[in-house]
């Protein structure tokens, strides 16, 4: 039978489970598996916020610049984000659903890139649009974008380009090396649900639905994902426990980690912390709306609301833009804003940190 627990200990796991003392970048994105992107700047791309408190003096820009260095992979999770290779390896072969096998095979004008780029090498998506035109095509946000970037981005996603890099912010590709053998599919399947309960834990059942059918992009074709999430709780390697008649899930024995004191620290709207918004207002009691893309007259957070952590509860919010060097800081509260000197002290080391980060 599931154990009995309190939202307390709910919300202390959240942030622990998380938030382990910072580590280096290669090994805080081991530990991770994946951190997601964000192309909003405001006042960092969500990427940097998130690896910022995970790392020991990290800088704006700092993910980027070690990209290479790392043998770092970009590629769909849950989202579109930043990975370490073994866990790019987990996603792919990637199911083409119109391939009588499933397997990709380009053709076309994915064939012509696909050849160019293992042709000459890194390529920028602009020396394609020299090379083959400036054809455009719907992209899937029902926008343009040149045909050529789509198909870079097609072969991407099916494994035969990989993001080599980024030069001013855009995207480098090259060819991917082959493929490794890949895993039997229920081990990818198991990996993969693992991974993703470890990332958000401890995790909702009632959010295993939505989060879940999310991986239909970054792992289509396995599928299935309540039965392995059920026989990794049969195995031991997720537990579990109950509140409020919700079933909250987590890898095994990470529920025990140290406590890190009553720090205040101001997170992307990304963070794995805030990342599911049902489990958000269950722990924390209110509702936190990310609003960069409200009309202005009706968000109630700010364009980029930072949720504000201190200790183990989230109560309130932070919008940070760098002035002239110097932050600016708009604060927004739940309930009233805490009076013990402990706060004003851990919020003044936070701000000094972001100053220090953005910097």
């Amino acid at each position: 039978m599931a154990a009995k627990l309190t939202l307390a200990a709910l919300r202390r796991q959240a942030v622990l489970g998380s938030l382990a003392p910072p580590t280096t970048l290669g090994r805080a994105l081991s530990s991770l598996g994946f951190v997601q992107a964000d192309p909003i700047r405001a006042p960092a791309r969500a990427q940097d916020l998130i690896l910022r408190h995970r790392v020991t003096n990290y800088r704006a820009g700092d993910l980027e610049r070690r990209f290479t260095r790392l043998g770092l992979e970009e590629d769909f999770l849950y989202a579109y984000g930043f990975m370490p290779r073994d866990t790019a390896r987990l996603l792919h072969p990637r199911h083409d659903p119109e391939a009588d096998d499933g397997t990709h095979v380009p053709v076309g004008l994915a064939a012509e890139v696909l050849a160019f780029v293992r042709d000459r090498g890194p390529t920028h998506p602009a020396e394609l649009a020299e090379r083959f035109g400036r054809e455009r095509a719907v992209n899937g946000w029902g926008g343009f974008s040149k045909a050529t970037t789509r198909a870079l981005q097609s072969l991407q996603y099916y494994g035969l380009l990989r993001v080599a890099g980024r030069r001013d912010g855009i995207r480098v590709y090259e060819a991917a090396p082959p493929l490794d053998e890949p895993l039997a599919r229920e081990e990818r399947s198991r990996r993969i649900a693992l991974l993703v309960v470890s990332i958000l834990a401890p995790m909702p059942d009632v959010s295993l639905g939505a989060t879940f059918g999310l991986l239909g992009r970054g792992a289509p074709g396995l599928g299935g994902w309540r039965p392995t999430v059920e026989a990794l709780l049969a195995s031991g390697e997720l537990e579990s426990g109950e509140v409020d008649g919700i079933r909250y899930l987590w890898p095994a024995g990470t529920s025990k980690r140290r406590d890190g004191g009553g720090a205040v620290r101001l997170l992307a709207p990304f963070d794995p912390i805030v990342w599911d918004r049902r489990r958000f207002e269950h722990l924390w009691g209110w509702q936190y709306r990310f609003e960069a893309y409200t009309k202005p007259e009706l968000r109630q957070f700010g364009y980029y609301a930072m949720p504000l952590l201190y200790g183990h509860d989230i109560i309130g919010w932070a919008n940070v833009k760098l002035v002239e060097g110097r932050l600016d800081v708009d604060l927004g509260f739940v309930g009233k804003r805490p009076r013990d000197a402990g706060f004003q002290q851990a919020l003044d080391v936070e701000l000094a940190a972001m100053e220090r980060f953005l910097a």
